[in-house]
């Protein structure tokens, strides 16, 4: 498909009165937990593109033009509003936050896989592990706080055990930089991953950032704040990888055309037909989004579509689906990786007054306070053993253990060994 083709859904017809905004929500015992990662992910589409688009406003003077980009802005803030209104009410914020955590894996998962910039898939493989560990901080703490079982909520399509341990995911800021892509001479489908994943991490650390002072216990407030900082690194490290000598109206049309193809790939993988429905809609609805860049990019910098994106047909779509096997090849080669300015380098290869031991001795000078640690010393307490859900063994020995959380792999030099990443 190529969006720049189709006619979209005229502007002035796209508002939606209060009936209309209020969807029917997904039943949480009956919904399909892909369709519920899809809505988060397109939430977070939705969220960026538009929060893109205030600072876009904010950067400009022409008024014609603050005019025509808070029209569609409006638009899309209606819709992500029906998006994130799909969650229903007995839904609780940590069994939701399940389902943020399986996006951020399988989503990164398959992004990693079609990755052909060695550079970036790195930055995917090594936070992949990260939100990995992330999921099993949580189903932990969702164990012995609501006496639920986050595999079921995963589907048991995604794994649920250690990964790099979060402990390890705090690194001193300038660290995690990287190097910025040129959408100019990059694979279309570099440009839509870094886009891709920059809204799901950052629709990730918002949606920790505004509900951690709202859980029930300290130990969940605690876990949510610790997570919610490991998700400003990740968003760092994948907002540096766009395109900084983009235009703002090149990166304008790469936004919408972004949503289009996430909506399209959305519409063609969802199961729900009632949510596959408001998929198609808000494609539409996108793809008119699509021509209005066009047009400005036209009107205001004299240059066509064409010249920002040469072919306007869709890489083949985005699919959420199980990464078993790949998340434990990147466990198993990578766990033992930080790193250091722009490049990713093991904890063995560090110099004794790396930034990272100096903002680890800051952040952890007991490990016990740690809230990562605590939730599975708790639970190992409580229950004996942590909770899991895993088909086999780990691949990292030193993270087999049920009774005892580790604390050194990914963190201390030879902790673990790590052969290193499977582009190089």
């Amino acid at each position: 498909m190529n969006p720049f083709l189709e006619k979209g859904k005229p502007l002035f017809s796209q508002f939606q009165n209060w009936q209309q905004l209020y969807p029917r929500a997904y039943d949480k015992c009956e919904v399909d937990p892909y369709t519920k990662t899809r809505i988060i992910l397109l939430n977070g589409a939705e969220f960026e593109a538009n929060w893109f688009s205030h600072q876009l406003a904010r950067h400009v003077c022409d008024n014609d033009l603050r005019r025509e980009i808070a029209l569609t802005r409006a638009i899309e803030k209606q819709q992500q509003q029906k998006i994130s209104l799909l969650k229903p009410c007995d839904e609780s914020a940590l069994e939701h936050t399940i389902s943020y955590e399986q996006l951020a894996v399988d989503l990164t998962s398959e992004l990693a896989k079609r990755e052909s910039d060695c550079y970036v898939k790195k930055a995917l493989d090594f936070a992949l592990l990260e939100d990995f560990d992330h999921l099993y901080r949580y189903a932990d703490l969702l164990e012995m706080e609501q006496g639920a079982h986050a595999e079921r909520l995963v589907g048991r399509y995604t794994e649920i055990m250690p990964g790099r341990p979060t402990i390890s995911h705090h690194r001193f800021p300038i660290d995690n930089v990287r190097r910025s892509i040129c959408s100019k001479t990059a694979d279309k489908q570099t440009v839509l991953n870094t886009l891709i994943i920059t809204a799901a991490e950052q629709q990730t650390m918002n949606y920790y950032m505004n509900i951690a002072n709202l859980a029930e216990s300290n130990l969940s407030r605690r876990l949510y704040e610790e997570i919610a900082m490991v998700e400003e690194e990740h968003v760092t490290q994948y907002e540096s990888l766009l395109d900084s000598n983009s235009t703002w109206l090149e990166m304008l049309l790469w936004h919408e055309y972004n949503e289009c193809y996430l909506y399209w790939s959305c519409y063609l993988t969802e199961t729900d037909e009632r949510i596959k429905h408001l998929w198609e809609e808000n494609l539409y609805m996108e793809i008119a989004h699509l021509h209005k860049a066009a047009e400005l990019l036209n009107r205001y910098e004299g240059k066509e579509w064409q010249q920002v994106i040469p072919d306007g047909k869709f890489p083949e779509p985005i699919s959420l689906h199980e990464n078993i096997g790949y998340v434990r090849e990147i466990l198993g080669n990578t766990v033992q990786f930080t790193s250091e300015m722009e490049e990713y380098v093991t904890v063995n290869e560090l110099s004794d007054n790396a930034n990272f031991f100096m903002y680890q001795d800051n952040v952890n000078p007991d490990v016990s306070i740690v809230p990562s640690h605590s939730v599975i010393c708790t639970h190992i307490r409580k229950y004996g053993k942590d909770y899991r859900f895993e088909i086999a063994p780990s691949p990292i020995k030193n993270l087999r253990s049920r009774t005892c959380d580790n604390t050194s792999v990914g963190r201390e030099p030879n902790a673990a060994q790590s052969v290193g990443f499977s582009c190089e």
